[in-house]
């Protein structure tokens, strides 16, 4: 996919995007894990996980609302968060209107991160030439990609390639189901990785964290982070908004 030519920015400003979300929590999961941080969820995903835990953010469902880039930077900057999470749904599904969303929210001066939760899927050249050429995006931007093992469903959508665009701000993350999917990472790891923090994040229903950590320990995985979504032990694991 060659790269996206956007246009001056106040032309794409006025670009429509379908939303579910715009909040202010903390961070979840990953190396952000924690820190007070806005999640920007755009609408639509291009996967269906078996395991997905966010549903109402793809068809059938429909958008909550529409929002133009420069809406969506506004509300942005009516929190106090310095980190973005830009996640969906797949956040990069709408192409060259998501890379117009990730330069505007880049360009805002007090955001220091953007974590990009994109679901491997997706091919990250063109974002990537965004990162190379905008000093702002290349500064704040880093993907969090989810490689999908067997128990998604979804393993054969994966893009290797995209393992060559992933620098070391970056983070990669297997969701384990089970012990399949355990051996499945650990050998991705080992053929593709190159750069990048690897997670391992445990569906809870079927393989429980303690499990996951033994097996990791066991396994000598010394690179690998176990990565437990904190909402889901604040809150209630359905409940939206957090």
């Amino acid at each position: 996919m060659s790269e996206f030519a956007l246009p001056d920015q106040e032309e794409y400003l006025n670009w429509k995007l379908p939303m579910v979300e715009i909040f202010e929590t903390v961070e979840g999961e990953g190396t952000a894990a924690g820190y007070p941080t806005v999640f920007v969820r755009v609408f639509h995903c291009n996967l269906r996980c078996h395991w997905c835990d966010t549903p109402y953010s793809y068809a059938p469902a429909k958008p909550e609302f529409e929002a133009t880039i420069g809406e969506i930077v506004e509300r942005i900057r009516e929190f106090d968060s310095r980190y973005i999470c830009f996640t969906g749904g797949e956040p990069l599904i709408h192409g060259k209107k998501s890379a117009a969303l990730l330069k505007a929210m880049a360009a805002i001066p007090e955001i220091v991160d953007i974590h990009i939760e994109t679901n491997g899927a997706i091919d990250l050249e063109p974002f990537e030439h965004l990162r190379r050429s905008d000093a702002d995006t290349g500064k704040k931007a880093r993907y969090v990609m989810d490689y999908k093992l067997s128990a998604s469903g979804e393993r054969n959508r994966m893009i290797h390639s995209n393992f060559t665009h992933l620098q070391k701000q970056d983070e990669v993350k297997f969701v384990i189901a089970n012990d399949e999917d355990f051996e499945e990472a650990k050998e991705v790891v080992r053929t593709e990785h190159r750069q990048a923090h690897v997670l391992f994040s445990p569906v809870w229903e079927s393989m429980p964290p303690k499990r996951l950590v033994e097996k990791v320990l066991a396994s000598k995985l010394s690179m690998v982070k176990v990565s437990l979504q904190l909402h889901k032990i604040i809150w209630h694991p359905d409940q939206r908004g957090v």
